[in-house]
């Protein structure tokens, strides 16, 4: 077993780990991100990136010597560079702390940091630097669920399934959790295909449901959104790992029933409307704008907007 490393010998490795190069500098000018310079000797050796809003990003990952590092070794540093950041006017710390490496948790919090929150192999740690009460944003709040309205217009058939591990069995619409990264439509499709075996295509957006305190939702928020699918098959090979019951029924009849979800109840009540109306009563389609991030998109969902009012030509 490799020796842990002394206060001395973890200065050394920090160097080595997060002294950058000629032109590593954090170019403040610019608002871009980049490694904070190296301090004078004799003051802190803990580094860490510096972001646009003046706080620092220590990620333990990028540290060589990460196994052999001694937990007061780690916090005596740590308070070192807390202090360096905090005469340099840094407004807050965060600290990215991997899994395995845990045992650096407690030592933080002794110093005043608080969990930001944790994904599947590392935590994040924050401490506030600035005047007053912290200003930093929070973590992901809500959790999106996403369920597909599969309404087949030449039958005036819609898509229902009954859940397997519920208390009551009432028809609703297939569905689940959009991963991350995902769009609406690409949840709902996934969604219905892997819960029936049916395949769809997205075609709007029609309905969204904000729920607080959701114990489905670990007592967290949660939205639920319903879009309107067209189907591209027909034949029901639905997952019994999932589903108790799956069926094509008459839209009528589903807005009718009792034995269904107050939610599912109305949207069907919304798809007959749409269906003798006009789906253009209830749709709220999508398009892809260019975000304010460069090279970044993002999609925007509303009622359809007439071409001329897009362009602005036309209009006085």
């Amino acid at each position: 077993m490799r020796p842990l490393l002394s206060w001395a010998g973890w200065r050394a490795a920090l160097a080595r780990t997060y002294s950058p190069g000629p032109s590593a500098g954090y170019r403040g000018a610019s608002g871009a991100q980049g490694y904070v310079r190296n301090p004078p000797v004799g003051t802190c050796d803990l580094q860490g990136e510096l972001d646009r809003f003046g706080g620092i990003s220590v990620r333990l990952a990028r540290l060589d010597a990460l196994d052999r590092l001694d937990a007061a070794a780690f916090q005596k540093g740590l308070q070192a560079a807390v202090q360096q950041w905090r005469s340099e006017g840094r407004t807050a710390v965060w600290l990215h702390i991997p899994i395995l490496q845990s045992r650096f948790i407690a030592p933080a919090a002794s110093l005043g940091f608080c969990f930001h929150h944790a994904e599947s192999d590392s935590s994040t740690l924050t401490l506030w630097l600035g005047e007053g009460p912290s200003r930093l944003p929070g973590y992901a709040s809500h959790q999106v669920g996403v369920a597909g309205a599969v309404f087949d217009e030449s039958t005036r058939k819609i898509l229902v399934v009954q859940d397997r591990n519920k208390l009551k069995n009432m028809w609703k619409f297939p569905g689940g959790l959009s991963e991350p990264g995902e769009d609406i439509g690409d949840t709902a499709v996934r969604e219905v295909f892997e819960e029936t075996g049916i395949k769809s295509e997205f075609r709007s957006l029609l309905s969204i449901r904000q729920q607080h305190t959701n114990p489905g939702a670990f007592g967290k928020s949660d939205m639920y959104i319903i879009c309107r699918l067209k189907p591209y098959s027909f034949t029901i090979k639905f997952c019994q790992h999932e589903c108790l019951r799956c069926e094509w029924m008459d839209l009528n009849d589903l807005a009718k029933t009792e034995n269904t979800t107050p939610i599912t109840s109305r949207v069907a009540r919304l798809l007959l409307y749409g269906y003798r109306e006009g789906f253009d009563k209830i749709d709220l389609t999508v398009e892809e704008l260019p975000a304010v991030h460069t090279g970044l998109f993002y999609k925007l969902y509303h009622k359809e907007l007439p071409e001329n009012y897009k362009t602005m030509k036309g209009i006085d």
